[in-house]
């Protein structure tokens, strides 16, 4: 059988359609604003042996497209081990190590069934507000063992044939300060697999289920097609770069990320053998996840190949065992998102010496990470978990975007007035941060400035960011952004964090305000290129200061003013 390339752009449409549908199901019903505003979450359709993806929702977070493969292979594992798969089973776990990410992520995967037999799997990945741990919201900077960030749970049937395990939802919720919250969510995600068993039931009602196969995999193999040929469009080569974390929260020592791109024909390996061994810290990330950031960083590069497993079939990766890309249990990840940022970076300075025409600076670098936690006056427990936006990085055709998200995802930041009416705080200031972008032919984007007031008696305050001492590069000859500035009241003024950008044990109090100065992103090209009416408009707009168009822009400052 032949699919002819209408069809196949047809259904194509129509699976991604199928995972688009279950990502508003899940963001329209869930309860906590990680995933219903911010759209933390994803869904997709896996392969029944392997678990490979095969198709993925355009609204989810791209770094789940590569992790929810390694989740669905835990599934399938158990499986193999166990025995007793039924339809109307759905499995459920948050191991960090098998599945990728860290613990607040949890993973549903139900089999679908046609015919009587397994024909794919279809899952669900959402961010639960709290599950447990020594840290409200679970972004906890001095972790040094997995225990102390959450919950962990294996694989388990949450749903056995369509019966609800109540004994499973029971243990979930008495691990969680937001109980609620936990089951919303939970109970979202099984709506939204419901819905995504609904979509394939009429799928293939309509074609057949070998015609609905052939285009699984007809769309794997193009995928690796076109992967091939644009890695074939780069020059043959060792390409290098490194960057930096701040530190791990415990000890005060910066850790390496470094890459090595070895480039050969239509293959490409990323070799991470130089990067820092484990750390003591919750920055260590499994390698589901380092190969999942990786993907993420190619996608940016090479934008036409379809968000398949095919595009991953040309590259292989070297991640020693004995690395803080390649962690084991009970080694804190909790922070993860710090780590596969700075991976996407390497990705990225790497390949602007291949490839300096696809290639954008490097964005904020951190998700800044900010709980605070307390109680209200009648005794409810409330717990604020929130990410912020930064600059995105110059790119070979303009400016970075001003105040966007990380590039691991399609996330939005969540709004100040959902973040007001949830929660006791008050928000001075929510703008642009004037100079944080790199200076460039193309300029980075400019991070933010957050300043919060509390409204309760009291709070405890936790910070899990990074780039407060390494500021995102720029590339092609584009300067670094500004770096990270976290700031909180003391009995002698303001102070700023010892580790920079980490923070646990902070107490404030009623009237209290913390200020937030996230990064921009790094500029691309030479600043001596940048044109003199860009530089105008950037004074005008208030988006560079006189002084730092001087410093940024010397040429062209003194040319304007003769």
């Amino acid at each position: 059988m032949t699919i002819d390339a209408v069809t196949l752009a047809v259904l194509k449409g129509r699976l991604e359609q199928i995972a688009d549908e279950m990502d508003a199901t899940l963001f329209r019903t869930a309860f906590n604003p990680i995933i219903a505003e911010a759209h933390d979450a994803s869904h997709g359709l896996y392969d029944a042996v392997t678990g490979d993806t095969l198709v993925q929702g355009k609204s989810g977070l791209p770094i789940f497209v590569g992790v929810m493969a390694f989740a669905v292979r835990a599934v399938v594992a158990k499986v193999a081990r166990d025995g007793g798969l039924a339809d109307g089973d759905v499995f459920l776990f948050n191991d960090p190590y098998d599945g990728g990410t860290h613990l607040s992520d949890f993973k549903l995967v139900r089999p679908y069934f046609r015919d009587g037999k397994l024909f794919c799997w279809l899952a669900s990945v959402g961010h639960w507000h709290d599950v447990g741990g020594n840290v409200p919201g679970n972004y906890n900077p001095a972790a040094t063992e997995s225990f102390q960030e959450g919950m962990h749970i294996p694989p388990v049937k949450l749903v056995s044939a369509g019966r609800l395990n109540a004994d499973i939802v029971d243990i979930l919720k008495c691990n969680s300060r937001l109980p609620l919250s936990l089951y919303g969510d939970m109970s979202g995600q099984i709506n939204a697999l419901d819905l995504g068993i609904k979509r394939m039931d009429t799928l293939l009602d309509q074609y057949g289920a070998a015609v609905i196969a052939e285009t699984f995999g007809e769309l794997r193999a193009r995928a690796a097609k076109l992967m091939r040929a644009c890695i074939a469009e780069l020059p043959d080569g060792t390409y290098s770069a490194e960057d930096w974390l701040d530190n791990d929260g415990i000890a005060d020592v910066p850790l390496k990320i470094a890459l090595d791109i070895v480039k050969k024909g239509e293959t490409m390996s990323l070799d991470f053998s130089r990067s820092s061994p484990p750390c003591a810290g919750p920055v260590n990330i499994a390698r589901s996840t380092a190969i999942a950031s990786c993907y993420v960083a190619l996608k940016h590069v090479f934008r036409d190949v379809p968000a398949n497993a095919g595009c991953l079939e040309p590259i292989s990766f070297v991640i020693p065992e004995i690395s803080l890309l390649s962690a084991k249990a009970p080694k804190p990840v909790g922070g993860y998102t710090e780590t596969i940022l700075r991976v996407i970076d390497v990705v990225f300075q790497a390949l602007a010496k291949a490839a300096p025409l696809a290639v954008n600076g490097c964005a904020y670098g951190t998700i800044n990470a900010l709980s605070l936690a307390g109680h209200r006056r009648d005794g409810r427990r409330w717990v604020m978990f929130s990410f912020f936006g930064g600059g995105l990085g110059g790119s070979p055709e303009s400016d970075g975007l001003n105040h966007g998200n990380a590039p691991i995802s399609t996330a939005t930041i969540p709004p100040v007035e959902i973040l007001e009416a949830a929660y006791p705080v008050l928000f001075n200031q929510w703008a642009l941060r004037p100079d944080s972008g790199g200076a460039g032919r193309h300029r980075g984007g400019l991070g933010a400035v957050y300043e919060l007031e509390l409204l309760e008696e009291q709070a405890d305050v936790f910070l899990f960011g990074e780039r407060g001492r390494t500021a995102p590069p720029g590339v092609a000859g584009g300067k670094s952004a500004a770096m990270n500035r976290f700031t909180y009241p003391t009995a002698n003024g303001t102070a700023q964090p010892p580790m920079a950008s980490k923070m646990t044990g902070l107490h404030i109090a009623k009237g209290d305000s913390l200020r937030l100065e996230t990064p921009g992103g790094g500029g691309y090209g030479s600043p001596s290129e940048r044109p003199a009416d860009a530089i105008a408009r950037d004074l005008a707009l208030g988006y560079v200061t006189q002084a730092a168009a001087a410093r940024d822009y010397p040429a062209q400052i003194k040319d304007a003013a003769q």
